[in-house]
C-alpha cells in the first residue's frame, strides 16, 4: 500500500518521537500561509507554505507533493513537525506541502500514476512534471526571502511525485530524493509483481484511497465504510474470484480498482505509467532510498536508481538501501525487524545522510562526499559502500537444485531428479503463518518452516556453510518446470537457515512470477500441459551474509495467499474468472542434467 501522508507517516511511535517540537514551537518560528497555486491549464492546487520568521538569510524550499492530504488545514493550525526527519529543525527551510491535482483540497481530476508527457504542445498538456514546474515558478516569484533553490522528497506515492519532478525539471530544482518511489506498478511495485496481482494490499488500499470525488475535500470517505476484515486468508478465500469483491463490496465505485483489473497485462495503461524511460537529462542531484524489507516498493527504489544511472552521464545519483520496511528509515529508531537484529540504529544512520544531502545542495553547507551506493548487509550487520550497484566486487555463482532436497552451491557436479507437487487453489499456501486483517510487513523476514512442511512446497537445502557467503545484487532462478494446467504461478524464496535444534528458516528474498508472462509481460502465453518448459524468475537485489555454520535454503511454491490473487491454473483473463475455473494442477520442478534448474547469484568477494 502507498499510504504515506504529509505529516503523519507510518505509525504512532514515529509520531510521538517527532512531535518534540510541538505545534506551538513551529508557530513561534514559522508563518503558515495557504495558497491555491494556478497551473498552466487553470487548475489550482492547494499548497501549505511554512516560512521562517527569521529573515537574517535567504532560504531554500523543501517540498513534498502528496495525494494523502496536507493536514492540518487552516492557516492557524500547525503540525507537530516539519521536514523529512528530526534533524531538519536544526536548519531553516521554507517548507512546502502540496495536495496534487484532484486530491483533497486541490482542484482538477486525479489520475493514477499520471503518465509523463515528454512533449507538450498546449497549456492543456499537463503532467506531474509540469504541475511541479508551475508550482515552483509561482513559489520562487511570490514567496519572499527565498534563495531560488528547491529540494523535493517523498516516500511511496509522494516518492513517485518526487521522481516525476525530474523530467523537464524546473531549473530551480537542485536536489531530489525519491524514497520507495512507486515506479512500475505492473512489473514490480504496488499493483502487480511480474503479472501476479497483489490482492490484499490493493483491495484494502483502494477502500481507503479511491472513493468517488465530485469536489475538493479535506478527508476521504471509505469506498465501503462497513468493510471489516479480521482474518484476511479466510476473507479472501471465501470471497472467491476477484470479480466477487467488486460485486459484493465496491459495486464499481473504485475507479482505480476497476482499472487495475481491466488491465491485467502490461498494456498501454501500465506502459504509460512506467516513468523509468523518461528519466533522462537529469540535472538535479538525486538520492534514491529503499528498504530490503519494503513490501510495497523495493523494486521502485532499485529500478529508479538504475534508470537514472543508465540514462544519464554526469548526474550526481546515489542509492541508499537499508534493512527497513516501507519508510522505516524515518523512524526515530530501527535496530530490529521480524527475527533480525541489526546491532545499531540504522534509521539514524540514514537520516544524517539525508540531512547532509539537502543542506549541501540547497544551502551550500558542509560537503556531501557520500559514495555512489550505501548498502546495509543483513546477516553480518554491516554498512558497506560501493562505487556502483550492483557492486563490481562480485563474482557470479551458481546454485543447483538436486534430488533429496539438496541445494548444491557451485557447479561441476551432476544433478538428477524431479520434484512434483499438487497446487490447489482451494487450499493456497499462506504468505505468513499468522492471522491478521491486513498484510503483515514481517512476511519478508518471517520464519518459513511452516511452508517447508506443506506438501505443495518443495525445498532445497545446502550443507552447513564452512565460510560466510555474502550476496550483493539480484538473484536469477533459471528453472525447468511443467504443469498439468495451462497457467501457473511460481514463487521462489531464498532462505537463511539458522543453526539449532529447531532451526529457523529466515526469509531473505522472495518473488512471484505469473507463468503466462514468462516470455513477455505484454503478450501472455499458455503452457502446453505436461511439457517441460524453461522458466526464469528474477528476484530483487539482496545484500545478505549467510554466516558460517548456517545453511541456505530455496523454496518453490505456486500460491502465496492472499498476498497475491489465486491463479485458476488455466490460461484466461483472471479478473473475469468464475469459481468453476479454479482447478488443481500438478507442478513439476526438474533438475536433471538435461534440465538443470539453478539459481544464479552475485557473491561479494
Amino acid at each position: 500500500m502507498k499510504k504515506i501522508s504529509c505529516f503523519f507517516v507510518l505509525a504512532l511511535p514515529f509520531l510521538v518521537a517527532h512531535a518534540q517540537l510541538g505545534s506551538n514551537t513551529i508557530k513561534n518560528n514559522y508563518t503558515k500561509i495557504e495558497r491555491m497555486i494556478p497551473m498552466r491549464d487553470g487548475v489550482k492546487l492547494f499548497t501549505a507554505i511554512y516560512i521562517p520568521k527569521d529573515t537574517a538569510e535567504k532560504y531554500p524550499f523543501l517540498m513534498e507533493r502528496t495525494p494523502y492530504d496536507c493536514a492540518p488545514y487552516g492557516e492557524n493550525n500547525y503540525p507537530g513537525r516539519l521536514g523529512p526527519n528530526k534533524l531538519f529543525p536544526q536548519e531553516k527551510y521554507i517548507f512546502v506541502y502540496q495536495d496534487v491535482r484532484g486530491r483533497h483540497m486541490s482542484e482538477g481530476k486525479f489520475e493514477e500514476m499520471t503518465p509523463v508527457m515528454d512533449t507538450k504542445k498546449a497549456n492543456t498538456d499537463v503532467d506531474e512534471s509540469s504541475d511541479t514546474y508551475d508550482a515552483i515558478e509561482w513559489l520562487t516569484k511570490n514567496i519572499p526571502n527565498n534563495n531560488g533553490k528547491v529540494g523535493i522528497y517523498g516516500i511511496s506515492y509522494p516518492g513517485f511525485y518526487a521522481t516525476a519532478s525530474l523530467p523537464n525539471a524546473h531549473p530551480a530544482i537542485k536536489a531530489v530524493s525519491p524514497q520507495a518511489p512507486v515506479t512500475d506498478e505492473f512489473e514490480g511495485d504496488d499493483a502487480y509483481h511480474r503479472g501476479a496481482f497483489f490482492l490484499m494490499d490493493n483491495f484494502s488500499f483502494m477502500n481507503f484511497f479511491d472513493a468517488p470525488r465530485t469536489e475538493p475535500r479535506e478527508r476521504d470517505p471509505r469506498v465501503d465504510s462497513a468493510l471489516a476484515i479480521t482474518d484476511a486468508y479466510d476473507f479472501y478465500l471465501k470471497a472467491g474470484p476477484l470479480k466477487n469483491l467488486n460485486n459484493q463490496y465496491y459495486h464499481g465505485k473504485s475507479k482505480i480498482w476497476n482499472e487495475y483489473l481491466q488491465h491485467a497485462t502490461n498494456d498501454h495503461y501500465w506502459q504509460a505509467r512506467n516513468i523509468r524511460p523518461h528519466l533522462k537529462n537529469i540535472q538535479a542531484a538525486t538520492l534514491v532510498v529503499g528498504g530490503w524489507f519494503d513490501a510495497e516498493d523495493m523494486f521502485g527504489a532499485l529500478k529508479t536508481y538504475e534508470a537514472i544511472e543508465k540514462q544519464n552521464t554526469g548526474n550526481s545519483n546515489r542509492l541508499v538501501m537499508g534493512p527497513w520496511t516501507h519508510g522505516a528509515w524515518e523512524r526515530p529508531e530501527w535496530n530490529r525487524f521480524a527475527g533480525y537484529t541489526f546491532g545499531s540504529n540504522t534509521s539514524g544512520y540514514f537520516q544524517q545522510i539525508e540531512f547532509d544531502f539537502f543542506n549541501y545542495y540547497l544551502k551550500g553547507k558542509g560537503n556531501f562526499n557520500q559514495p555512489e551506493a550505501t548498502v546495509f548487509i543483513t546477516g553480518s550487520n554491516q554498512w558497506k559502500t560501493f562505487s556502483q550497484w550492483p557492486p563490481k566486487e562480485t563474482a557470479s555463482q551458481t546454485w543447483h537444485l538436486n534430488e533429496n532436497n539438496q541445494l548444491m552451491l557451485g557447479g561441476g557436479a551432476a544433478t538428477k531428479g524431479v520434484d512434483t507437487y499438487v497446487s490447489d487453489p482451494a487450499n493456497p499456501v499462506p504468505y505468513i503463518n499468522k492471522t491478521s486483517g491486513d498484510r503483515i510487513n514481517e512476511y519478508l523476514g518471517a520464519d518459513q518452516t511452516f511452508a517447508a512442511q506443506r506438501k505443495d512446497v518443495v525445498y532445497y537445502q545446502s550443507s552447513v556453510l564452512a565460510n560466510d557467503v555474502t550476496l550483493a545484487g539480484p538473484i536469477k532462478a533459471n528453472l525447468f518446470v511443467s504443469t498439468s494446467g495451462t497457467d501457473a504461478d511460481f514463487i521462489v524464496k531464498v532462505i537463511d537457515v539458522l543453526p539449532g535444534n529447531n532451526p529457523v528458516q529466515q526469509l531473505v528474498r522472495a518473488e512471484v512470477f505469473r507463468g503466462k508472462f514468462r516470455n513477455s509481460l505484454e503478450k501472455p502465453e499458455p503452457f502446453v500441459p505436461n511439457r517441460i518448459t524453461p522458466f526464469n524468475v528474477v528476484l530483487n537485489s539482496t545484500a545478505h551474509t549467510f554466516l558460517k555454520g548456517h545453511r541456505i535454503m530455496v523454496q518453490i511454491q505456486s500460491s502465496w495467499f492472499p498476498l497475491i490473487d489465486r491463479n485458476p491454473q488455466k490460461f484466461m483473463d483472471i479478473p473475469n474468472a468464475d469459481a468453476g475455473d479454479f482447478t488443481k494442477a500438478t507442478i513439476s520442478i526438474y533438475h536433471d542434467n538435461a534440465h538443470p534448474s539453478k539459481l544464479e547469484v552475485m557473491e561479494l568477494q
